[in-house]
């Protein structure tokens, strides 16, 4: 079963923004610590089971809670898969500087992190002294997203949560935070009530060439001959000054758009590059410098793939099938130069073209 995190941002202030403080600073030192030992064992399990039996009872020492233990463990070992997969030396990853704490049995309520009637989460926090207490956080919802978290509710859909702190500070001499609630549900539980349109009848195909400043679609028949492009821009997202959040909330705009043009042109299937497999590491739980592709190449790189995921992500709202296809010489060949000159396109509907008749032929 796959899954989808929702984000949901929020501020808190006061004494509730001192027990989220303390309860992710907890978890981040109960992290550092099972990783530190961690690298010293020569042969680490093999699987969920046997890292919790293992290592569950040192982390409890940190943070006791048994959900956020566990949840620390199943952190680490997903760093230490990850670095497996990318032949990364785990001996060697250090953890960058997030703040945050997660529960990650799948369950309906979540314990630790639950969602309660009128979009709000109660939270459970650990002091430094090792209490427990309960707090309120309630954060942004967008209007389709309440819809679904009622149905959530409804359905008594399990799910498991986080919580992510991006900021903190003093002002008026209250102590505030920045976050944001994150939740875990199933795929098809998302598909299912979030659906754009029930049904698709087109017969076309679209192409997709994805850039750091905008997302080109080319739509063909069978026949293979050149129906309709489209430029997608979304520069403002890369000026300086515009936050991650802006900047993906913008993107995020741009990809609905695209896929509601090809979606109403008739495209039924869609072609993307197929993105590189960058392991949960892309996640930022550890430094990218650890990961040996600090250039600005990997960053753009990596910039594109997560695009390209979140157009796969948000095509079947649209009742949209996606495949992947090889972008070589989509960018750079005869073939290539051929289709600008045909067809009077720029290089980067060139590409998109590119890439909907190479899927087109090897589907």
């Amino acid at each position: 079963m796959t899954y989808i995190t929702l984000t949901f941002p929020f501020n808190a202030c006061c004494d509730v923004a001192r027990r989220l403080l303390s309860t992710a600073w907890l978890f981040r030192v109960a992290t550092h610590r099972l990783l530190s030992i961690a690298r010293k064992f020569p042969v680490l399990p093999g699987t969920d089971i046997g890292w919790k039996s293992t290592f569950r009872g040192m982390v409890h020492e940190v943070i006791p809670n048994r959900r956020y233990a566990d949840g620390v463990v199943v952190l680490v070992r997903s760093i230490y898969e990850s670095c497996r997969q990318l032949r990364v030396d785990f001996r060697s990853v250090e953890l960058s500087s997030w703040l945050m704490f997660q529960q990650v049995e799948l369950e309906y309520p979540a314990r630790n992190i639950t969602l309660k009637p009128g979009y709000e989460f109660h939270v459970t926090t650990v002091d430094y002294g090792g209490n427990t207490h309960r707090v309120v956080v309630k954060p942004t919802v967008p209007g389709n997203y309440g819809l679904l978290l009622d149905k959530v509710l409804r359905e008594r859909q399990r799910y498991t949560g986080r919580v992510v702190l991006r900021s903190y500070g003093i002002g008026g001499g209250n102590l505030w935070v920045q976050g944001e609630v994150q939740m875990t549900i199933p795929m098809d539980f998302y598909y299912r009530h979030m659906a754009r349109y029930r049904r698709n009848d087109g017969k076309l195909y679209g192409g997709v060439d994805v850039n750091t400043d905008r997302i080109n679609l080319a739509i063909i028949d069978e026949d293979s001959e050149l129906i309709d492009h489209k430029t997608f821009w979304f520069s403002e997202a890369s000026r300086k000054g515009c936050s991650g959040r802006r900047a993906w909330s913008i993107i995020g705009m741009r990809i609905h758009e695209l896929l509601d043009y090809a979606y109403n042109n008739g495209v039924k299937t869609l072609f993307l590059e197929n993105p590189e497999v960058l392991g949960r590491l892309k996640l930022m739980w550890a430094k990218s410098g650890d990961r040996g592709h600090g250039n600005y190449n990997h960053k753009v790189m990596t910039f594109r793939s997560t695009i390209i995921e979140r157009v796969a992500l948000k095509a079947p709202l649209y009742g949209i099938e996606v495949k992947y296809v090889n972008p070589k010489g989509t960018t750079n060949s005869v073939e290539h130069d051929e289709a600008m000159r045909k067809h009077g396109l720029d290089r980067h509907n060139a590409s998109a073209y590119l890439i909907a008749l190479r899927g087109l032929k090897h589907q």
